[in-house]
């Protein structure tokens, strides 16, 4: 059957800056040809992209078709499951509600689902949010449990099974466990994990055309999942929500898609005291997950091989070209899918196809690095704090004064402990002589709360500088550095 190739015009729900626009525009040739290309080479009925910058979605395109009957084009709002991307939600609502006391990711599993006591001892909930409970690799066999309803769940977990390898001692993906994860939500905040999370992200963030139930999506609005088998396509059997629907049974639009990935692209850049949802997004990156090597996806630096954790429903690690990302497919019947979050950018990249576990992993990274290339991925700045404000005026003072004692209490007590007072007035009095006049009205960079980097421009050259605060409740400088290049 011919599969018809239909791009859809960009949706903007911002009007970028000028110059994103046009990075972005120099970037959609080679972005849109790696979608094409990907799609006719895996046979793919239809797909969406879509590319979020600093909390907008600022481009989407459907190409194909949604359904090989009606041959309805793919839109912004067609709905595709996303398979394992749905882990995202269960995590974070895992660590949110770890941040309002009601578990903790280092009890026993069983604290929470008492079927898993005896055969899964020592497992944890930090175990099976990091993939190291020592469950067995369960895919594809997961995929198929998607329609276990609670009675048949926790048969399941009574009964158990032989462990793989000891828990926290291997990185072993889990299907099953994420299924627990879902358990220990709804028996912790007493409500079905499908409402909790609909509570906790998929109101708030407005996501109402996002369902755990694939039955209640419109049929004008549904991609359907194909496989191509024998030749030809058969379209597979929808499976209603259940159980198992916790590590695979989101169904989204790339409209309502892009406000998780905003929402999640948030918690960068990171303030010091912040806390709430910004510390529970942070904390999807981090965590006990146990280093993993993977190959880097798309045809940019094919013999980069990275290093990664599972961390919290998010795979973390720095890619060779990209630096930090966060990132999660999806496999399932009928359906694949790909996120690629660049968090210190503010850029986000995702992609939902509807072919059995084709998830189009190269053309979302290649995306990425046209995007790069364009350069529209650079890393937000730290914000400047009060602190250090007033410390770096502190400094420059201290330069016109040309003494480093010129103002009492700014010192942290190991200044004049580790360089005398006529030390510091000599080399204050020997870079004058060799820069000239300088203008210090430079802004300081911040390189965190507590440090950072400036440059002097002088008659004779530059000065760099490098500031440190010390660990005291009022502004105390611990270490000035100045230097000529």
């Amino acid at each position: 059957m011919r599969i018809l190739t239909l791009a859809v015009a960009a949706i903007a729900l911002a009007t970028p800056a000028a110059a994103q626009s046009t990075g972005l525009e120099a970037a959609l040739p080679e972005i849109r040809k790696g979608f094409a290309d990907w799609q006719l080479d895996n046979r793919v009925p239809g797909l969406v992209w879509g590319i979020v910058k600093d909390g907008r979605l600022i481009h989407v395109e459907g190409v194909g078709v949604q359904d090989l009957e009606a041959k309805r084009p793919v839109t912004a709002d067609s709905a595709f499951r996303i398979a394992s991307m749905s882990k995202a939600f269960t995590a974070y609502e895992i660590l949110h509600l770890e941040a309002q006391g009601k578990l903790s990711l280092s009890d026993p599993a069983s604290k929470h689902v008492p079927e898993l006591n005896g055969w899964a001892a020592g497992v944890t909930v930090g175990d099976l949010l990091h993939h190291t409970a020592g469950f067995v690799t369960d895919d594809p066999w997961g995929d198929r449990q998607q329609v276990r309803t609670p009675a048949e769940f926790t048969a399941m977990l009574k009964a158990g099974f032989p462990l793989q390898s000891a828990p926290g001692s291997a990185y072993e993906y889990s299907n099953f466990g994420y299924a627990t994860l879902g358990r220990i939500i709804t028996n912790v905040s007493g409500k079905p994990y499908q409402r909790q999370i609909g509570d906790t992200v998929l109101t708030p963030l407005g996501m109402g055309a996002t369902t755990y139930d694939v039955f209640k999506v419109p049929d004008a609005r549904l991609a359907r999942g194909y496989r191509w088998e024998n030749g030809q396509w058969v379209a597979e059997p929808m499976m209603k929500d259940g159980e198992f629907g916790a590590m695979g049974g989101v169904v989204t639009t790339a409209i309502d898609y892009a406000k998780w990935v905003s929402h999640l692209l948030s918690g960068w850049p990171a303030q010091a005291k912040a806390g709430g949802n910004g510390a529970v997004i942070r904390a999807m990156r981090t965590g006990g997950g146990i280093p993993h090597g993977r190959g880097r996806p798309g045809k940019d630096a094919p013999d980069c091989r990275m290093t990664f954790i599972y961390a919290g429903g998010l795979v973390s690690g720095n890619d060779c070209l990209l630096g930090p990302v966060l990132f999660h497919s999806g496999g399932y019947p009928g359906y694949g899918s790909h996120m690629l979050l660049l968090p210190e950018a503010g850029v986000g990249l995702f992609a939902f196809a509807n072919r059995t576990y084709a998830a189009p992993l190269p053309p979302v990274w290649d995306a990425a690095g046209a995007l790069q290339r364009a350069g529209l991925v650079k890393r937000h700045g730290t914000p400047l704090s009060p602190q250090l404000a007033a410390a770096y005026a502190v400094a420059q003072r201290l330069w016109e004064a040309g003494r480093i004692d010129a103002e009492p209490g700014v010192l942290a007590e190991n200044m004049l402990m580790d360089r005398s007072a006529e030390s510091w007035a000599a080399e204050f009095q020997r870079l004058k002589a060799e820069s000239g006049t300088c203008d210090t009205s430079a802004p300081i960079i911040p390189t965190g709360a507590m440090s950072g980097q400036f440059q002097w421009r002088c008659t004779v050259g530059r000065i760099n500088g490098q500031l440190l605060l010390a660990p005291t409740p009022t502004p105390q400088i611990q270490a000035l550095r100045l230097s000529r290049p």
